[in-house]
């Protein structure tokens, strides 16, 4: 019998948080990988699990690309004169061509940059972004309505075979 190992997503790695909330809040048009400039202690909260990217947002300030609002919980083994801060600012690392279309996308058209998922990528924590531009509560309506059809669609199918 196999082992049941993490999802693994398009991405190739290791999924550690997704934001399913991103896909219902936002039409995602473009998506971007990036670095993310990590402690020791984040590195093992990933490693256990502890993160969430719900509540954060990416934000371009002087040709630098930051997330804030995600949480890692630090371990309760994080060494005792060390203060921790579990919602701190986190510098992304991305190419130059990119933050520059990202800059211009987002200051000129009024997209939104959203954290979409983090997932592992040859032993590095990598955060995938993406350029998405806010839904109106009919889209959000009309995008649960083709879901749920689509659920209803492959029940169909599976009771004729």
């Amino acid at each position: 019998m196999a082992k049941k190992g993490k999802k693994r997503a398009r991405h190739g790695g290791k999924t550690i948080a997704v934001n399913k909330k991103a896909g219902f809040e936002y039409f995602i048009e473009e998506r971007f990988e990036a670095g993310l400039v990590l402690q020791g202690w984040e590195v093992k909260s990933l490693r256990a699990g502890k993160v969430q990217i719900m509540e954060g947002y990416v934000t371009v300030k002087d040709h630098e690309a930051f997330l804030f609002g995600a949480l890692i919980t630090p371990l309760p083994t994080v060494s005792t004169h060390y203060v921790p801060d579990p919602r701190r600012t986190r510098k992304l690392l991305l190419h130059r061509h990119e933050l520059n279309r990202l800059i211009g996308v987002v200051e000129r058209k009024g997209y939104t940059l959203v954290p979409v998922s983090l997932y592992w990528k040859n032993g590095r924590a990598k955060l995938e972004i993406g350029l998405a531009k806010g839904k109106k509560q009919h889209d959000k309506r009309a995008s649960e309505k083709e879901r749920d059809w689509k659920r209803d669609k492959a029940r169909m199918l599976k009771d004729l075979r």
